[in-house]
């Protein structure tokens, strides 16, 4: 069974390449979800989050206040390094159960997908046989995201600075879907990526 890699940077187009994965019967394993799951109440990594960002970070239900631990991430140095090292290795260690939960089915897919943004930046690389890059340009990730989610530019700007580049993408790429064009060229990429994989296996 191939373990393949997918990313992109914001309003790249990752999520419809993922569904479009999915609509071909490919198990996806979702790393945001993952991480979700992780600081859910009365999970350990929460526990841990919380003694080390205190519990302002809590909501009165006991549950993580997204928008509080945001802000301290943000606003702190070395408080960003802080979170991820302990969100990173757990996230990666459900990854790799999950995998493995796959590989060990009496009739296990051809392939899977591992929806992972910060593939590149928090060096997931080593995890997978390929590596999947959804591409487009600065300025339609821009207008994408402007569209999608009302943020100012600023904002935006702001995010894409804290990705991996476009040449850092492109370079650990071992197959990149071109998003630069409409919805229906990406799919077709998608199913020629698709078929491919089926014959390697």
């Amino acid at each position: 069974m191939l373990k393949v890699g997918l990313t992109g940077g914001i309003g790249s187009g990752k999520s419809t390449a993922v569904d479009a994965f999915r609509t071909l019967g490919i198990p996806i394993i979702d790393a945001d979800q993952i991480s979700k799951d992780l600081v859910k109440k009365g999970q350990q990594t929460l526990n841990e989050i919380v003694r080390t960002f205190g519990k302002d970070i809590l909501l009165t239900s006991g549950e993580l206040d997204r928008k509080a631990l945001k802000e301290i991430v943000f606003s702190q140095i070395n408080s960003l390094a802080k979170l991820e090292a302990i969100l990173h290795p757990r996230i990666k260690k459900e990854i790799l159960q999950q995998i493995e939960a796959f590989e060990k089915l009496t009739d296990p897919p051809p392939y899977v997908i591992v929806d992972v943004p910060l593939l590149i930046e928090k060096n997931y690389q080593s995890m997978f046989n390929h590596i999947i890059v959804v591409d487009c340009s600065n300025e339609q990730q821009i207008e994408r995201v402007l569209n999608r989610d009302k943020l100012n530019i600023k904002t935006i700007n702001k995010i894409i600075k804290q990705q991996a580049d476009r040449s850092q993408r492109i370079k650990v790429a071992s197959h990149i879907l071109d998003n630069s064009k409409n919805i229906q060229y990406l799919i077709q990429q998608v199913n020629s990526l698709h078929r491919d994989f089926i014959s390697i296996n």
